[in-house]
């Protein structure tokens, strides 16, 4: 729906709502601040949108259709399971490191069960690719066979969240995504085949 505006105001609608909602509680921020920081009317606003939630949800899908446009550009030409999740971790990683504000208010800000109830939240384009990497590699007897490819996906995403809300919390001190390396060979042994000790 944010398309409808010309491209100069939606802009300054993107930068607004990642200010106002990655640095203020969700609950507080309103859209009456991002129409003051954007210099949209609230009126305009409100009348695309129809409430803070919806217009937070839509960027978000911008932002989250923005990493998944990049997966799929990186896996491009690779083969190997391992090497295929290990690029899906570092880009996630690596994403939020280089969109901090995005990062907060997916992991910080968003109320979940508000979003949840949003279609926006299944992300089916991103979840879809995933899954189905996942899937293929438990048909390749390489991932852990013993459970759904979901909890697979569950595992590998708590790990980013976690990682990410633990980054900010220690202040930000060393790259997120430089850590990368380290912290995959600890996901990869608990997603790996559990019968296949050797590509462990």
């Amino acid at each position: 729906m944010s398309r409808s505006f010309h491209p100069d105001v939606h802009e300054r609608l993107e930068r607004a709502v990642l200010d106002v909602f990655s640095n203020a509680d969700f609950h507080q921020a309103s859209i009456r601040d991002v129409a003051s920081k954007a210099g949209v009317s609230f009126t305009t606003i409100y009348k695309h949108y129809g409430s803070k939630e919806r217009l937070v949800f839509a960027f978000v899908d911008i932002w989250m259709g923005k990493l998944t446009d990049r997966i799929v550009d990186h896996l491009q030409g690779i083969e190997d399971m391992k090497e295929k999740l290990r690029k899906v971790f570092w880009l996630q990683l690596d994403y939020y490191e280089h969109h901090v504000g995005l990062g907060r208010i997916v992991f910080m800000t968003l109320p979940m069960n508000t979003w949840m109830a949003d279609q926006t939240f299944a992300q089916p384009r991103m979840m879809g690719l995933m899954i189905e990497v996942l899937k293929q590699g438990q048909r390749e007897g390489v991932l852990n066979p013993h459970v759904r490819a979901g909890a697979l996906l569950d595992f590998l995403m708590g790990f980013v969240q976690r990682s990410f809300f633990m980054w900010i919390l220690r202040g930000r001190q060393e790259s997120l995504a430089g850590q990368a390396a380290v912290m995959f060979d600890m996901v990869w042994r608990g997603m790996a085949n559990p019968d296949r000790v050797e590509d462990q």
